[in-house]
């Protein structure tokens, strides 16, 4: 694997166009532009105060960054670097701010969930949509663009709108049967909807694009319910993780449970490889500490990792919770498909060192991978079956079905006893095996 020289950025705003050929980081108070192939720069913007937010629009054309203690918005164009656009809330605030499909509406929303205010940038005129809700997920729209869902509350109840994008009308209005909607999501072919409960009650909906309620499912009661919710690309499956440590999967023609994966302490499954990352720290000479190694180069201190197989039944750390915190660290946090439905990765909170990838196709435990340090976020590529993860620490790791590696990143002048803490948010879309990854050292250390 190749890599490029280290880019600062902040608040880990680093992001790849859509179409794959600029890339966007923020540094405090400016905005830097490169092209993806030569990593030289061909935009530089700067703001009034720090970037909190930034989002290119779906056809690659402008790029949109929002400063939340301000109120303020700003947008540019990278075809007309003359050409910008800078939208001010004013005392009712800015909690959220993101892209229309059409890359031509921006959706802010203000403090307090007020209300939703939709601009336009062809037409300058604005649109206010009331009563949204807050909550973890209270707006999707549809794979091809032109639905909003849209959660609500209103007179102590759940209701969902759904808006045509092209003119922002309501199409349909109808009640959930939730007692405190948590989130909302549409299926990949814009025909379903999911609607999910908050955690104090195991339910959820899925909807027709008319309103019409086509199935519910509830896996038990009295107890800490859903905690995240994933379609599968094909929308074929619907995989929910709960607090209980398993994930369900429901089928697409009955949505009845077809099956579930359960999170064991002890893995016995004889099908499944569980991969255990092991340190290796290099034994140093007194002879090999020059004054150049020890100022200038760390490689003689970085901590050596690999991967080896662990064999069955195997052991997988597990943290108790503290029943007394508030959010236990317990229960399914993150599902992932892969793109070609043939693998979901999952992460259960109270096992933080262990990612677990499940084969959709025999619908069992595929491979399980130990790492020494939690894993803090896991990305499918969007072309192939493979898998990055990163702990926080100075490697990025990849699994693919052949196997398991672990990359150590060339960062330089880094402490060795400091970690750095990286963040994957995306595989380039374009990718080629062949082109440089880009790594990114943060602006400043936590």
């Amino acid at each position: 694997m190749n890599f490029s020289e280290v880019f600062k950025q902040s608040n880990q705003l680093c992001k790849v166009s859509p179409d794959g050929k600029y890339l966007a980081t923020c540094v405090q108070y400016r905005l830097v532009v490169r092209d993806f192939n030569s990593l030289q720069i061909v935009h530089l913007y700067t703001f009034l105060d720090p970037v909190m937010h930034m989002e290119w629009s779906s056809d690659s054309l402008f790029i949109l960054c929002a400063m939340y203690k301000r109120g303020l918005v700003q947008v540019w164009s990278l075809e007309q670097p003359d050409w910008h656009c800078k939208i001010d809330e004013g005392s009712i605030g800015l909690v959220s701010s993101r892209w229309s499909p059409d890359g031509r509406h921006i959706l802010n929303t203000t403090e307090f969930s007020l209300r939703v205010t939709v601009w336009s940038l062809c037409t300058k005129s604005v649109s206010y949509i009331k009563y949204p809700k807050a909550c973890q997920k209270g707006i999707d729209f549809t794979a091809d663009g032109r639905y909003m869902a849209l959660a609500e509350r209103r007179e102590c109840k759940d209701y969902i709108s759904v808006f045509v994008c092209d003119d922002w009308h309501l199409l349909r209005h109808f009640e959930s049967e939730t007692q405190d909607l948590a989130g909302l999501e549409w299926s990949p072919n814009s025909c379903v909807l999911a609607v999910w409960d908050s955690c104090l009650e195991y339910k959820i909906l899925l909807y027709s694009l008319d309103g019409r309620l086509l199935s519910s499912y509830s896996a038990y009661e009295w107890s800490l319910g859903i905690k995240s919710v994933a379609w599968s690309p094909s929308s074929q499956f619907l995989a929910i993780g709960s607090y209980d440590e398993k994930v369900r999967i429901l089928n697409h023609i009955t949505w009845k449970k077809i099956t579930q994966f359960e999170h064991p302490a002890t893995i016995i499954n004889a099908k499944a490889v569980v991969f255990k990352e092991v340190e290796k720290r290099p034994v140093v000479g007194s002879e090999d500490l020059s004054i150049h190694q020890l100022t200038v180069d760390n490689s003689l201190f970085s901590t050596q990792s690999k991967y080896e197989i662990t064999q069955l039944p195997a052991q997988v750390p597990v943290i108790k919770p503290d029943p007394d915190r508030a959010n236990p660290k317990i229960g399914i946090s993150a599902l992932a498909f892969s793109a070609g439905n043939h693998y979901l990765a999952t992460k259960n909170d109270n096992m933080p060192q262990n990612l677990w990838v499940w084969d959709m196709q025999r619908l069992s435990l595929l491979a399980v991978l130990e790492q020494t340090a939690p894993v803090r976020c896991f990305v499918w590529d969007p072309h192939r079956p493979r898998l990055a993860l990163c702990t926080g620490n100075t490697k990025v790791y990849l699994w693919s079905p052949v196997g398991c590696v672990s990359v150590n990143v060339p960062v330089e002048g880094m402490d060795p006893v400091s970690p750095l803490y990286t963040n994957i948010a995306h595989f380039s879309s374009a990718l080629l095996p062949t082109r440089k990854e880009l790594i990114i050292r943060p602006h400043s250390r936590p």
